[in-house]
């Protein structure tokens, strides 16, 4: 039984899944994805477990405000840039759905994807280290690559956002029963 506060949660179940037991957001319900042949009892334990950990993780997220994501910037700008670039500022935004960041470096602006919040730090850190390269270089020539690499997390950063951007675009699409309408 859920606890005031809890937030709403819808299970599918699936004779396609065998053993694992997923979880993730899907507006405000969490959305559990479970064997069919799995247990009523230990579903519910592990409802909880997920549902939990999901809470507290979209918490901690919302908890991250513009003045954290400036702190986050300057860090980052004293560790791959020696502390020399100069920006106005940094914040997230909700109108950017296609794109994870923009910089506009003669106004020293930065603007973050909402959706940053939902994904690793480590992935956020590298949108911000590229941000931060346009002020330098505004383009995406081999130079400003050489100066976004020096984040060693680079390509692992880049090849989850290219998969988040897959999944999104044929979550958008697919209709079909069963499959997931959003990620969200």
């Amino acid at each position: 039984m859920p606890r005031t506060g809890d937030p709403k949660v819808r299970v599918t179940r699936s004779a396609r899944r065998k053993k694992t037991v997923a979880a993730r957001w899907d507006g405000d319900v969490v959305e559990i994805l479970a064997p069919a042949h799995m247990p009523e009892r230990e579903l519910q334990d592990v409802i909880d477990k997920l549902t939990s950990r999901l809470t507290k993780k979209r918490a901690r997220k919302a908890g991250l405000s513009d003045d954290d994501l400036a702190r986050r910037a300057q860090r980052l700008n004293r560790e791959y840039f020696e502390g020399r670039l100069r920006f106005e500022s940094i914040r997230f935004v909700t109108n950017q759905n296609q794109r994870f960041g923009s910089c506009t470096p003669a106004h020293g602006t930065i603007r973050l994807s909402e959706r940053l919040r939902r994904y690793p730090e480590w992935v956020l850190d590298y949108v911000v280290v590229h941000e931060l390269a346009h002020l330098i270089h505004p383009n995406h020539a081999p130079d400003f690559w050489e100066v976004v690499n020096r984040y060693p997390l680079t390509e692992r950063a880049r090849g989850f956002l290219i998969a988040v951007s897959l999944v999104e675009d044929e979550v958008d699409s697919v209709g079909e029963e069963g499959a997931p309408e959003d990620t969200g």
